[in-house]
């Protein structure tokens, strides 16, 4: 299904407006359980808050980290940003207890109200189980597991 259309009162360019509704690519169901599958969703999860989506952003999240920041602080900590970058560079899976995980780093940079550079790193852990039985659809496909983000500014 397309996203729906931009509000025609030009307001589509708010942040955290939903718009436009930011779905991961589609992927084969064996791309789905690679590498691929998981940079997939970081990619979707950056692109989020690059767009200031920060409740798209913010759904995507475990359990833990949803517990760690609620909505409101999670969009607290963007929302007097400047131009946001999100850089996720490559990482490594591993396998264990029926599931797969995708770890690497995160780092979001920008600049705040004030023109002082903002720098939030940390480690982010994607997980997946491997089709094992009982399993269900959700947990079949990548999901944020772990996220760590500190300020460095």
């Amino acid at each position: 299904m397309p996203p729906p259309p931009p509000p025609a009162d030009g307001s589509a360019d708010e942040p955290n407006d939903g718009y436009p509704t930011l779905n991961p690519a589609p992927l084969s169901p064996e791309a789905e359980k690679t590498e691929t599958g998981a940079r997939n969703i970081l990619l979707f999860f950056a692109r989020a808050i690059e767009l200031q989506e920060w409740d798209q952003a913010w759904a995507m999240l475990d359990d833990g980290s949803k517990a760690h920041w609620s909505k409101a602080e999670w969009t607290g900590m963007f929302e007097d940003l400047g131009t946001i970058t999100v850089a996720v560079p490559d990482g490594s899976m591993e396998g264990a207890g029926g599931s797969t995980y995708y770890s690497t780093d995160l780092t979001i940079t920008a600049d705040n109200a004030q023109g002082r550079p903002i720098r939030y790193e940390g480690p982010i852990v994607l997980r997946r189980s491997n089709d094992v039985p009982g399993s269900s659809v959700a947990q079949r496909h990548w999901r944020i597991d772990d996220l760590t983000l500190n300020a460095t500014h």
